[in-house]
């Protein structure tokens, strides 16, 4: 994902719109049969950027990351509008397309279109401070912004504030109570806490024009591994700041674990997968030896962060995992 920003004041495309964005509008962002009913009251939500005023019951809401639209969707509401995740479309594959259809594209992630933001006319707009917080004011002379402080490993807490900002607490309950009774299927099918706990699992993340990432415990996918209680490998310890450790394909020996799971962003060739996995230290590897190596989708396992994807991530965990 690019860190891009585009600063400056944005001109008379974005005026009109913030114009029109005061007007009244017809449309609805709620979805399912516990869809939000339109009303005129307003609450107070708790945001990293101090109190912000929002409707009760936001209709046309746009997110600026993955993790927002993941919380949306889950709560059974449909963003008009999100940005790109650096792919074609604006929304991730793995989220259900009948939830997803007609979701207007806003730039990409870190760099979103404030004139097309604006044009959607949004009572709400949800994001956090590592994409946003800089063009927080731009944001919020559109419509009431919530930020979170940042995203990834907070996810849980994160999707209590997005929650809140959408009127949808109890939804939100549903869901943690959904993810707790599969997290702890997915523990039994393994044998228990104890048997879980004495099955080492690493994530590999192989990533375009940087080093590989063995990741930590501090990330999204780590409280998930840490839910189920798999065991982690030393090797995890070594991350900076808790997120991962990163190694040359050199290193990959420091990958070690009884199981790996690894996903790849950006062009393959490019991230070193095939030179890293046909080389000596790989085919070394515990879990290359014992066949314990499982492919996944990284856009699912590493940029969805949020209850929808975390249920899908327990399936696989699941097959993948349990004897």
């Amino acid at each position: 994902m690019g860190e891009r920003e585009r600063w400056g004041v944005v001109g008379g495309v974005l005026g009109a719109a913030l114009l029109l964005a005061s007007c009244t509008s017809g449309g609805s962002g709620a979805d399912g049969p516990g869809g939000a009913t339109p009303g005129t009251g307003t609450h107070t939500v708790r945001t990293a950027m101090g109190d912000v005023r929002v409707k009760d019951h936001p209709r046309r809401v746009v997110v600026l990351d993955t993790a927002e639209l993941d919380s949306a969707i889950t709560l059974g509401v449909t963003p008009v509008g999100a940005t790109r995740a650096g792919a074609a479309s604006a929304v991730l594959p793995y989220l259900p397309a009948r939830r997803t259809a007609g979701i207007a594209a806003v730039g990409e992630i870190a760099n979103p279109d404030l004139e097309k933001i604006a044009a959607l006319k949004p009572d709400l707009i949800l994001s956090n401070k590592v994409r946003d917080g800089r063009r927080y004011s731009q944001l919020s002379a559109i419509a009431p912004t919530v930020l979170t402080e940042t995203t990834g490993y907070p996810w849980k807490r994160n999707f209590l504030v997005h929650a809140d900002a959408l009127g949808r607490k109890k939804q939100a309950r549903a869901a943690v109570d959904r993810y707790r009774r599969s997290v702890t299927a997915v523990t039994e099918a393994l044998g228990g806490r104890k048997k879980a706990a004495g099955i080492d699992v690493n994530v590999v993340r192989f990533v375009e024009g940087a080093d590989i990432r063995i990741y930590g415990r501090k990330n999204y996918i780590g409280t998930i591994l840490a839910d189920v209680g798999v065991g982690r490998p030393a090797v995890t310890d070594k991350a900076e700041d808790g997120f991962s450790y990163d190694v040359s394909p050199e290193r990959i020996d420091q990958a070690d674990a009884d199981v790996i799971f690894t996903s790849t962003y950006g062009d393959p060739d490019r991230a070193k997968v095939t030179g890293t996995t046909t080389s000596g230290l790989w085919r070394g590897l515990r879990a290359v030896r014992d066949g314990k190596v499982f492919q996944v989708d990284d856009e699912l396992w590493i940029q969805g962060i949020g209850y929808t994807a975390a249920g899908q991530i327990l399936g696989e965990l699941r097959t993948d995992l349990a004897p």
